[in-house]
C-alpha cells in the first residue's frame, strides 16, 4: 500500500512549515531515512525523510510554500500504484461557495470597492458576498470591469466564473496576490503552474515577476540583482516590522568599567582545563550577570501580552546569533540556577545547533529577556529590536577605554563595555530602566564579586 508522506510536527507551537528544497523528484526510489526534502519552521530548518521505502509517485507541494502540519506533500508507493484514494478529500481543491438562487439579494447593499479591506485604484460597484469571495480568492476585481448584476455590479457568481477560468492557487500564492492587489501592483495569474494539478505557487508568481522585471530593465541588467523575500528571511522581516508596529521602544546607553572582568578572563584562560574555564567568553560573563541581576527587576523579566503584563520568576535568557540563514535567537533555560561554566557551554551549544541548521524549534521559544552581542564589530551603541512579547532587550557593545577622575584629580584611561537597553515605555518606564541598566554596569564593575554569591 502507497505511504503518505504529511509534513511533520517540528515542535508543539509550530503550525505550519516551508518547504525549502525537495532532494528527489517523481520516480525516484528512496529507503526509509532517505530526506526527502527541507523544510524551514520560524527560524530553524530540518530534513524530512522518506518513513517508507519505494518510487516517488507525486510530490504534492512546490519549494517555497507554506504547508501546514500533518497535510500530505508526498506518496511513496510501487510504480503504477493507484494513491489518490489515499489523499483526504478535497486536498488541494479550491473551495468556492455556491452561488444563490437568486444571484442578487434585497439584503445586499451596493458598496463601492474602497469599502473592501483590499484597496483598488478604482471604485467598483460589488456586492458584499462578492467582495468577501473577491478577498478569499485573492481575485483582482479591478481587472473584471463590471460585473453582471444591476448598473454592472459584480455579484458573486460573477467571481465564480473568474475562478473557473483561472488555474488554482496555493494557499501561499494566494496570500502573495493578495498583497500585490492591494498594493497596485500586477497580479498576473495566466502562467502554467507547477503544483499538483496545475497549482500556481508561490514560486510561480515570483519566478513571473523576476522575468517580468528583467525584460523591462535588460538596459540595466548587470548594475543590479533582485531577491525575494521569503523563507526565514521573512519571517525575520515580519517579526522585526510587528515589534517596531506594537511596541512604544526607547533605549538607554551606557557603559561599565571592565578591568576585572577583562582580568578574569585572562585568568580564565590559563586555567587547569578540569575545571572547564579555558573557553569561558566576555559574552559569557555578561550572560551570567544578567542572569543574576533580573531576579532583582522583575519588571524587566516580562512578556507584554493582550491586555495583561505577565512577570516571570524564572530567567530564560534569549542570545541572538548570527547565522548564513539569518538571525536566531536560541534560549538558555533557567539561566539563574546555572553556574558561570553551564552558561557557556550551553550558550557554545545553542549558537553551533544554529549555525548547523539542526536546532530544534522548543530552543527557539520562551526566552523572557534578550541579549544581542555586536562588541566583535566595534559598534559603539545601537538600538536593538525588541524581542516581543518581551518587554526589554539589551545590547553588548564593543570595549573602548574611557577618562575617568581619580581620587587626586587627575584621570586616567579606562577601557568600558557599551550597553545599550531598549525597553517598551508601554510596560517600563525610563526611571526603573534606567536603575536596571545603572546596577547592570555595577555588577560588571564588580563581576569578581558577583561570581562568589
Amino acid at each position: 500500500m502507497a505511504h503518505v508522506l504529511i509534513m511533520p510536527r517540528q515542535g508543539n507551537t509550530v503550525e505550519s512549515c516551508i518547504i525549502g528544497d525537495w532532494m528527489v523528484k517523481e520516480g525516484d526510489t528512496v529507503e526509509i531515512d532517505s530526506p526527502v526534502c527541507s523544510v524551514e519552521t520560524d527560524k530553524a530548518a530540518f530534513e524530512v525523510p522518506a518513513g517508507a521505502a519505494g518510487t516517488v509517485l507525486k510530490i504534492l507541494y512546490s519549494s517555497g510554500d507554506d504547508v501546514p502540519v500533518l497535510q500530505p506533500i508526498m506518496v511513496i508507493g510501487k510504480p503504477g500504484e493507484n494513491w489518490e484514494d489515499l489523499l483526504p478529500k478535497g486536498n488541494d481543491v479550491v473551495q468556492t461557495e455556491s452561488p444563490p438562487k437568486d444571484p442578487i439579494e434585497k439584503s445586499e447593499i451596493l458598496i463601492t470597492q474602497t469599502d473592501l479591506l483590499t484597496v483598488y485604484s478604482k471604485n467598483i460597484s460589488i456586492s458584499p458576498r462578492a467582495s468577501r469571495l473577491a478577498d478569499k480568492e485573492a481575485v483582482d476585481i479591478a481587472k473584471m470591469l463590471k460585473g453582471s448584476g444591476p448598473g454592472g455590479r459584480i455579484i458573486e457568481q460573477d467571481i465564480n466564473a473568474f475562478l473557473e477560468k483561472r488555474p488554482p492557487l496555493s494557499q501561499a500564492a494566494k496570500d502573495e496576490l493578495r498583497k500585490r492587489i492591494a498594493q497596485g501592483l500586477p497580479a498576473n495569474t495566466e502562467m502554467d503552474g507547477s503544483g499538483i494539478g496545475g497549482r500556481i505557487t508561490l514560486n510561480d508568481l515570483n519566478a513571473v515577476s523576476i522575468n517580468q522585471e528583467d525584460s523591462q530593465n535588460k538596459s540595466s541588467a548587470n548594475e543590479f540583482f533582485d531577491t525575494p523575500i521569503k523563507g526565514i528571511r521573512k519571517i525575520i522581516a515580519d517579526q522585526m516590522m510587528k515589534s517596531h508596529l506594537n511596541t512604544a521602544a526607547f533605549t538607554l546607553n551606557s557603559s561599565a568599567q571592565v578591568l576585572k572582568l577583562q582580568e578574569l578572563r585572562s585568568r580564565f584562560k590559563t586555567a587547569a582545563p578540569e575545571l572547564g574555564l579555558n573557553k569561558i567568553t566576555i559574552n559569557d560573563l555578561i550572560l551570567y550577570g544578567v542572569s543574576r541581576i533580573l531576579p532583582l527587576h522583575p519588571n524587566m523579566n516580562a512578556h507584554k501580552l493582550d491586555g495583561i503584563i505577565r512577570t516571570f520568576k524564572k530567567v530564560h535568557l534569549g542570545v541572538a546569533v548570527s547565522t548564513d540563514r539569518g538571525l536566531m535567537v536560541p534560549v538558555i533555560r533557567n539561566a539563574h540556577l546555572l553556574s558561570l561554566v553551564q552558561i557557556s557551554e550551553r550558550a557554545k551549544e545553542l549558537a553551533a545547533l544554529c549555525r548547523t541548521g539542526a536546532i530544534s524549534p522548543d530552543d527557539l521559544k520562551g526566552s523572557t529577556f534578550t541579549i544581542s552581542n555586536l562588541g566583535n564589530t566595534g559598534i559603539e551603541s545601537f538600538n536593538p529590536v525588541i524581542n516581543i512579547p518581551e518587554v526589554a532587550i539589551l545590547g553588548v557593545c564593543s570595549i573602548s577605554p574611557k577618562p575617568v577622575e581619580t581620587s587626586t584629580g587627575h584621570y586616567e584611561f579606562i577601557p568600558h563595555i557599551g550597553l545599550s537597553l531598549t525597553v517598551d515605555h508601554a510596560v517600563v518606564d525610563g526611571a526603573p530602566a534606567a536603575e536596571f541598566l545603572k546596577e547592570l554596569c555595577a555588577l560588571i564593575r564588580d563581576i569578581d564579586l558577583w561570581l562568589i554569591k
